[in-house]
């Protein structure tokens, strides 16, 4: 048995999906349909399918031999990431996108040791830990469930622990196990990246909610039922987009014929960076113009707001370059009403609009 029947995703009434890339490799979709067939999931085994995942580190395969009724959930983690990535910079040069030739990795990344490579990296192990900690509670991983830590005597003050509280520390540990996996610390890349791994683990059991339920007659809440909540991703997306504004460039030290280990230290100072704080150990590049080793895309056809006073006004999103400017005619339905019986009679409503493309 290794554990596919517990994950609620269906793959009925759906075109089949599309091959694989090449034999040696799976998709997402695809994966995650293998996941759904049982008999397709338990033919093929574990070992196949987490050997043709794009991206994962050895250790990584590892883990996922043992654990294979997480995978879905790490990659939903990874996508939730992204999402808010996405989202916390959409109106910037830097749109959270990566290199084509990186699209297929099972981790967004960046070529550089950047502080926006600092901010994915937290973002994404935040989401793996909020998925994994999610599925615990709904009951889709085998080796863990509600967190039954918490003593559920009556407090003086009239509440007690109850209900299902999230399992976070399962979902920080096996995050820690499987993000940090991807990382050696015997260079400063892989030293930051662990270092931004754990910061975006502890925004998120930082901001943890406690919710609770009242109990009593007509609602006086005599007594109260409360467990712990993820708090909502947008939250931990808000906070880390701060931490990314006021990260530290950090370099090596260490290497020396009596050094042991390395370590990173703030530059220019001497200090260690907490890890309240991101870190990067390069500048990052403009993003104006397209440069594969930066893993900039450039801006050429984003578009901007020409009215706008944040970063996504034309004259700062295009670089100086300039912009197009497109007219069109927008519609849609509008002054809907409710004929009895039964239908819904709408009038067509139009406007001229104009958009803004940089050259």
């Amino acid at each position: 048995m290794f554990g596919y029947s517990i994950l609620h995703y269906s793959c009925i009434q759906r075109p089949p999906p599309p091959p694989p890339p090449s034999p040696h490799t799976y998709t997402y979709t695809y994966l995650q349909c293998i996941l759904c067939d049982n008999n397709k999931a338990h033919a093929l085994g574990p070992d196949v399918i987490c050997n043709r995942i794009v991206g994962l580190y050895p250790r990584q395969r590892h883990i996922c031999r043992e654990r294979p009724d997480s995978v879905i959930s790490i990659y939903e983690g990874i996508q939730k990431g992204k999402s808010e990535c996405h989202r916390q910079f959409q109106r910037t040069r830097w749109n959270c996108t990566t290199l084509p030739s990186l699209e297929a990795q099972f981790f967004p990344d960046m070529p550089k040791a950047t502080r926006e490579s600092a901010f994915l990296r937290a973002i994404t192990s935040a989401g793996v830990t909020h998925a994994i900690t999610q599925a615990c509670s709904r009951g889709n991983l085998t080796d863990c469930s509600c967190d039954r830590s918490k003593d559920t005597a009556l407090r003086d003050d009239g509440w007690q622990w109850g209900g299902c509280s999230a399992d976070i520390r399962y979902g920080l540990q096996f995050s820690e196990l499987f993000m940090d996996a991807s990382h050696m610390p015997d260079n400063a890349k892989g030293l930051m990246n662990i270092h931004n791994n754990e910061v975006g683990r502890r925004v998120l059991s930082e901001n943890m909610e406690r919710e609770c339920k009242c109990h009593g007659v007509s609602g006086s809440c005599t007594t109260q039922t409360c467990w712990m909540t993820l708090p909502q991703f947008r939250t931990v997306g808000d906070i880390l987009k701060r931490k990314y504004e006021t990260a530290y460039q950090v370099e090596q030290v260490g290497r020396r014929a009596n050094a042991r280990k390395i370590i990173l230290k703030i530059k220019k100072t001497n200090k260690k960076p907490r890890l309240s704080h991101l870190v990067y150990l390069e500048e990052s590049p403009t993003f104006c113009e397209y440069d594969a080793e930066a893993g900039s895309l450039g801006t050429v056809g984003r578009r901007c707001n020409h009215t706008s006073t944040a970063t996504d006004h034309c004259e700062l999103m295009c670089c100086g370059r300039g912009y197009n400017t497109h007219q069109y005619t927008r519609t849609w339905q509008c002054n809907c009403k409710f004929l009895w019986c039964c239908s819904v009679r709408c009038n067509t409503c139009s406007e001229n609009t104009e958009e803004y493309t940089c050259k």
